[in-house]
C-alpha cells in the first residue's frame, strides 16, 4: 500500500476522514469485531459517527484523563480490552504514548496518528539518528507499524507538520521479558538523557562497566548502538541492585 494518496478537500470541521479511514481499513488495521474502542482526539463528530457506523461500542474520553499522573487503571474501565484509536494532541503525544504503555496490557491495539516525526522515533532502528528513548519503550511492549503518511493539506488550516497513522499492538508475552520494568525504564532514560556521552558516563552510578561487559556490550559505546533486547538484558542483570540505586 503506497504511503500517500491524494486528499480530498476538508469539509468544515477541518478533517478529511474518507482516504484515512478506508486505508486503515485496507490495512487490515481495524476489524471492528472487538468489544470495546475507545475514540480519542479532536476530530469531533464526524470520526464518533464513523466509528459507530460498525456498530462497535465507542467510548469518549478527555485526553488529559490519560495523561494525569494520578491515572492507576485503564478509563473507563471494561471487562474487555480497550481498541485506542485516535488523533492525538501533538504537544502532549509522547506522555500520553509512556502512559498508553503503563496500561498495555488492558489494551488490545493502537490506531494513533502523530507527528510523523513522532512515528519515525517509534519505529527507529539502532543506529539511526532517531533512535531514542521512545523508540526502545515502545518496541519493548509494542510492535509498531506506520500505516501511512498523511499530508498537511487533509487539514483546515494546514499546519506546518506531517503527520502519519501508526498502529501499535502489545506484545504477549513480552519478546524480552523484564524482571523490573521501572528499574528499565530508569536504565534507558539515564542512557538517552544525554545521548552524545558513552554509556559508562551517562550510566554511572547506576550500572558498572563490568556489569555492561558482562553482558557483551561496550561501555564506551553510545545508547543509539544498543538494542531492545541489549536494554532488556542489562536491566535484568542489574535489577538485584537497585535497592541500593534509587532513593
Amino acid at each position: 500500500m503506497p504511503d500517500a494518496m491524494p486528499d480530498p478537500e476538508p469539509d468544515a470541521s477541518g478533517i478529511a476522514p474518507e482516504p484515512s479511514r478506508l486505508r486503515i481499513y485496507n490495512a487490515d488495521a481495524l476489524s471492528f469485531d472487538l468489544c470495546a474502542l475507545l475514540r480519542s482526539g479532536p476530530s469531533g463528530l464526524q470520526s464518533t459517527a464513523s466509528l459507530l457506523a460498525t456498530s462497535t461500542p465507542t467510548v469518549q474520553m478527555p485526553m488529559d484523563s490519560m495523561a494525569g499522573a494520578n491515572v492507576e487503571r485503564p478509563y473507563p474501565p471494561t471487562e474487555h480490552r480497550l481498541r485506542l484509536i485516535g488523533n492525538l494532541p501533538y504537544n502532549i503525544s509522547t506522555p500520553l504514548l509512556f502512559r498508553f504503555l503503563d496500561q498495555a496490557d488492558c489494551v488490545e491495539d493502537m490506531h494513533l496518528m502523530l507527528q510523523k516525526e513522532v512515528v519515525d522515533r517509534m519505529t527507529a532502528e539502532p543506529g539511526t539518528k532517531v533512535y531514542g528513548r521512545l523508540s526502545v519503550m515502545v518496541q519493548t511492549f509494542c510492535s509498531a507499524q506506520r500505516l501511512f503518511l498523511v499530508s498537511a493539506g487533509a487539514f483546515h488550516p494546514a499546519p506546518k507538520v506531517s503527520s502519519a497513522v501508526t498502529r501499535l499492538r502489545p506484545h504477549r508475552p513480552l519478546p524480552y521479558p523484564l524482571a523490573n520494568p521501572p528499574w528499565h525504564a530508569r536504565i534507558v532514560a539515564a542512557a538517552f538523557a544525554q545521548r552524545r556521552k558513552t554509556l559508562r558516563n551517562s550510566l554511572s552510578g547506576l550500572v558498572t562497566p563490568e556489569q555492561m561487559i558482562a553482558q557483551g556490550i561496550d561501555p564506551q559505546a553510545r545508547a543509539e548502538t544498543l538494542s531492545v533486547a541489549n536494554f532488556a538484558a542489562l536491566a535484568n542483570a542489574t535489577s538485584a541492585c537497585i535497592e541500593t540505586k534509587i532513593p
